[in-house]
């Protein structure tokens, strides 16, 4: 149960980079020492449903934290703080005590929008031990950059050239009586006979040289 206490004496870093979180999450240490929230909100206009792009992508071990159910419902106003009980709730049924560390993100284009705001709702209600990731979500999924390397691929013609040339080696990976042309293929097509290379039997490692 969490119990909202002003004199937590942990204090922890405002900002985490993405490298320690992931460091964190295989090192399995993600659990009642470590929660990771995905705080999204997004406003209206936008039409984006936080929740529903929670389930289908976010940080390992991440629950969601619902700005719009953590607040205070009887205000007209949006957002307001809820009771230091309702708060105490909400963030106890996530797994949360006064002895966790949590690291707060948001899937915002910005890097960081809600979760700035939920950080500050935890330091109000006295848990310093809170983290926002440094850019958010989209920091966290890095983007690859590809490089394509055109001496991993042989062409049609490449491998006729190598008739003559005998640059490379050229190995069947199918099973021997694909090899040899005297087993069905899988795919709608006639048997065939490749006397062009090396035929490794999957099932045994045997080698015929064709």
């Amino acid at each position: 149960m969490y119990k909202i206490s002003f004199q937590n004496p942990y204090f922890s870093r405002a900002i985490v980079a993405s490298k320690w979180l992931l460091d964190a999450v295989k090192d399995q240490r993600v659990g009642p020492k470590l929660r990771v929230l995905d705080t999204s909100w997004y406003l209206p206009k936008l039409r984006r449903n936080a929740n529903s792009e929670f389930k289908k992508r976010h940080i390992p071990g991440a629950a969601f934290f619902d700005i719009d159910q953590c607040c205070d419902k009887t205000s007209p106003l949006d957002h307001m703080l809820p009771s230091e009980r309702i708060f105490a709730d909400y963030v106890g049924n996530l797994g949360i005590g006064n002895d966790t560390h949590v690291v707060v993100y948001d899937a915002s284009n910005f890097g960081a929008f809600s979760a700035p705001r939920v950080w500050w709702m935890f330091r109000v209600f006295g848990h310093s031990s809170v983290s926002v990731l440094n850019g958010g979500l989209k920091n966290w999924q890095t983007e690859f950059k590809a490089s394509l390397n055109r001496s991993w691929v042989k062409t049609y013609e490449d491998i006729l050239d190598n008739l003559d040339s005998k640059e490379f080696q050229v190995v069947d990976a199918r099973p021997g009586g694909r090899f040899r042309g005297v087993d069905p293929e899988p795919r709608d097509s006639e048997p065939t006979f490749f006397q062009l290379g090396v035929n490794i039997n999957n099932n045994s490692l045997d080698l015929v040289i064709r």
